[in-house]
C-alpha cells in the first residue's frame, strides 16, 4: 500500500492546472468512491483501536500514531451505509483536513488515477441536499462518488459560528458589501454564509469555479468602476468544473474582472497554497474552518481595498 502513496508530496505540480489526482477505495459495496491525493497523508491497515465512551455513532475508535491520538471515523456510516466489518484486515486512510487530522476507516484501496477538473462534474439534480457528494466522475465507464468530508466532519465536530464583534464591517458610503462565495460543499457554502452574515455582508452562492465565472461574466461590467455587484470572492481550490485556481486565473486575465479581490478559501495544506495564492494572483488564503479567523481576514482584505 505504500507504493500507493509514495511520492504524494512530488504531485503538488498539478496544482494551478486544473488537474488532481484522486485515490479511489471501496466502502465494502460496488460503488466506487475517490478522496483528492492532496487531503491524504497515508494508508495504513487499521491499527489497534480504543473505544470512546459517548463519542459520536460513526467514530470507531482512536489510534495512537507517532506518539499523536487520532479518531477513526467509519466512512461507511457516515454516509448512512453498513458500519465497515473486520476492521483488522481493513483500510484507514489518515487525512489533514479543516485543520486537523483523522482517519477515515474504509474497506479497501484501489489506486490513483489522475484527472482534469473538467472531469469532475456536480451530483446529478434531483439527489437531495441530504446526499454526501461532493462530485462525481467515471472512471473505467464507471461511476465514481467524491464525498463531502466537509459534512461528515462538521457532523462530527459540529464547527460553531462565532465571531469578534470587530470583524462587523462598516461599508465606504451608502453600497452594502457583497461577495460571491464559491464552494462544491453546501456545508462550506452554508457555514461561510452564516459567518459573512454576522459582520454584515451580503452573499451570493456558487456550486464551483465555473458557476462562478459564468455569475461573473453575466455581470459584464468593469470592477474599477466600483459598480460591480461584488466586491469579493471567496472560493475554494477542489471543485468540479474548474477549481479554485483556474478561477482566479480566470478572473485575472479578463479585462473587466481583473481588479476584483479573490481570496482562497480551502482545507488543503496552508504552506502548500500560500505559494500557489502568489501564483495565480490571489490577495487572500484562508484555512477552512474558523469563522473568526474568516471574518477578520475578510475586513482585513475590504480594508486593504478601501471598501470599508
Amino acid at each position: 500500500m505504500a507504493g500507493v502513496i509514495d511520492g504524494v508530496n512530488q504531485r503538488t505540480r498539478l496544482v494551478g492546472e486544473n488537474r488532481f489526482e484522486m485515490l479511489l477505495f471501496s466502502l465494502g459495496n460496488k460503488q466506487k468512491y475517490g478522496i483528492n491525493v492532496f487531503k491524504v497523508q497515508e494508508v495504513i491497515l487499521c491499527p489497534p483501536l480504543t473505544s470512546v465512551p459517548n463519542s459520536h455513532r460513526i467514530v470507531r475508535g482512536i489510534a495512537n500514531m507517532r506518539g499523536k491520538t487520532i479518531s477513526i471515523l467509519d466512512l461507511s456510516m457516515a454516509i448512512g451505509l453498513k458500519p465497515i466489518s473486520d476492521i483488522k484486515n481493513r483500510y484507514v486512510i489518515i487525512t489533514e483536513y479543516n485543520r486537523t487530522v483523522q482517519g477515515f476507516l474504509v474497506n479497501s484501496v484501489d489506486r490513483i488515477v489522475n484527472l482534469t477538473w473538467k472531469e469532475i462534474l456536480p451530483p446529478p439534480k434531483g439527489v437531495g441536499a441530504e446526499n454526501y457528494m461532493t462530485s462525481v466522475t467515471k472512471i473505467d465507464d464507471k461511476l465514481v462518488e467524491i464525498i463531502d468530508v466537509e459534512k461528515v466532519l462538521a457532523e462530527v465536530c459540529c464547527p460553531s459560528i462565532i465571531v469578534n464583534d470587530e470583524s462587523s464591517v462598516t461599508p465606504v458610503g451608502a453600497k452594502k458589501i457583497k461577495i460571491l462565495v464559491a464552494d462544491d460543499s453546501l456545508v462550506a457554502r452554508k457555514q461561510v454564509k452564516a459567518t459573512l452574515d454576522k459582520i454584515g455582508v451580503e452573499t451570493e452562492l456558487a456550486k464551483n469555479g465555473r458557476e462562478a465565472l459564468d455569475m461573473l461574466l453575466a455581470t459584464n461590467v468593469n470592477i474599477s468602476d466600483g459598480v460591480a455587484p461584488f466586491d469579493v470572492v471567496i472560493s475554494d481550490i477542489e471543485m468540479p468544473e474548474m477549481d479554485g485556481y483556474t478561477l482566479t486565473t480566470e478572473i485575472r486575465s479578463h479585462e473587466k474582472l481583473k481588479s476584483l479581490p479573490v481570496m482562497l478559501h480551502t482545507s488543503l495544506s496552508g504552506t502548500f497554497n500560500s505559494g500557489m495564492v502568489k501564483k495565480v494572483g490571489a490577495d487572500r488564503f484562508a484555512a477552512k474552518f474558523n469563522a473568526d479567523d474568516l471574518a477578520k481576514l475578510v475586513k482585513e482584505l475590504l480594508q486593504e481595498k478601501g471598501l470599508v
